[in-house]
């Protein structure tokens, strides 16, 4: 009993410790079962994302095949940087390049869902604010002092956070941000920016396990299977067993 108890104490303290890490965090409700949404977040990407993040551990065939893109469409709308369609999400930029621009080497994307978390990444990408000490003017609640500049400013505008002060168990003065005031605005509306980002975050998760797509609709098939062969087992059963007094 002594074992089974350490093993299930380790196993949900973590789980524990993570949710409450988590509470502030905003839910990103991510569904791969959505084209629609995975095309918009791709749309995103590229245009925003792609230009200083590579993704290279995923190919743009693979992206068109798995989230219903033609290959004109895929070269049309997503392919910006003269690459093959067999070729990796890549950039132009070095790491010493980016280190020198932005102080630090800019991570690659492909996986960053499954390090951070969709909605961290939800949470994290709509919690920009203006703050002049920094030196691309904003800073994120999510990220402080993150090197990062805004780069969807302009669909979402920029926003002032409010600060309200409180102190601590201890005693201090501790700066809380309480809300936002759009200071100037974007080309998108609250519900529009929010749609964006959601669809951004699934794209992201998509890209961090691309076969998990594979898996959900292997395992409708197998449900199905399954509910298939339960009512013929059932079926046999009866048969076998109705002679048995």
């Amino acid at each position: 009993m002594k074992k089974i108890f350490v093993i299930c104490l380790f196993v949900v303290l973590p789980l524990l410790a993570n949710a409450e890490g988590d509470e502030h965090l905003d839910k990103a409700n991510v569904d791969l079962s959505n084209q629609k949404s995975l095309q918009n977040g791709a749309r995103t990407f590229v245009n925003y994302c792609l230009s200083c993040h590579s993704a290279r551990y995923m190919r743009y065939s693979r992206m068109a095949k798995d989230i219903g893109l033609s290959k004109k469409e895929l070269k049309k709308d997503y392919m910006y940087a003269g690459n093959k369609v067999g070729e990796t999400m890549t950039v132009a930029m070095t790491g010493a390049e980016s280190k020198a621009y932005f102080g630090i080497k800019i991570p690659d994307l492909t996986v960053i869902a499954r390090s951070r978390g969709p909605d961290w990444l939800y949470t994290y990408l709509r919690t920009f604010y203006t703050d002049s000490s920094r030196p691309w003017g904003v800073n994120n609640a999510t990220f402080k002092d993150v090197g990062m500049p805004d780069v969807l400013w302009k669909l979402q505008g920029l926003q002032k956070a409010i600060f309200k002060t409180h102190k601590d168990a201890e005693g201090n003065a501790i700066k809380v941000i309480t809300g936002y005031k759009t200071v100037v605005p974007g080309t998108m509306s609250k519900a529009e920016y929010d749609k964006t980002i959601h669809d951004l975050v699934n794209f992201l998760v998509y890209m961090g396990e691309p076969a998990k797509m594979v898996r959900y609709a292997l395992g409708v098939k197998v449900l199905i299977f399954l509910a298939v062969f339960l009512v013929l087992a059932y079926a046999l059963k009866k048969e076998f067993w109705k002679d048995v007094h």
